[in-house]
């Protein structure tokens, strides 16, 4: 898995590389198959943003957030992409169903 963490108009410290980490392990706890990770992270005037890109075999997951403080629009963030990775997840599931000659007669 790769991980990119890059911000506009802001520094990323290492406490924040390690919040956004530490928040991600959340993701990869649900589905382990993601290949790249792109976080970005930005400032404008009074709104903290913080969008993030997945890609994951067959989909590209986008979620974006924003808030007045930069922890808070990550934690929102995290938890629209783990609605979004959870979805992703059921569907791919849903795929495999039992063939019709294994199937009992109704």
């Amino acid at each position: 898995m790769n991980l990119t963490i890059s911000g506009h108009h802001l520094d990323v410290s290492p406490a924040l590389r390690d919040y956004v980490t530490q928040k991600l392990e959340r993701i990869t706890r649900h589905f382990d198959k993601v290949i790249d990770i792109k976080v970005f992270l930005s400032v404008d005037k009074l709104v903290q943003k913080a969008e993030i890109n997945i890609h994951v075999p067959g989909k590209e997951i986008h979620a974006q957030a924003d808030d007045q403080d930069l922890y808070a629009a990550i934690d929102m963030l995290i938890d629209k992409l783990d609605r979004q990775v959870l979805k992703h997840k059921d569907k791919q599931k849903d795929h495999h169903h039992e063939p019709l000659k294994q199937q009992e007669p109704i």
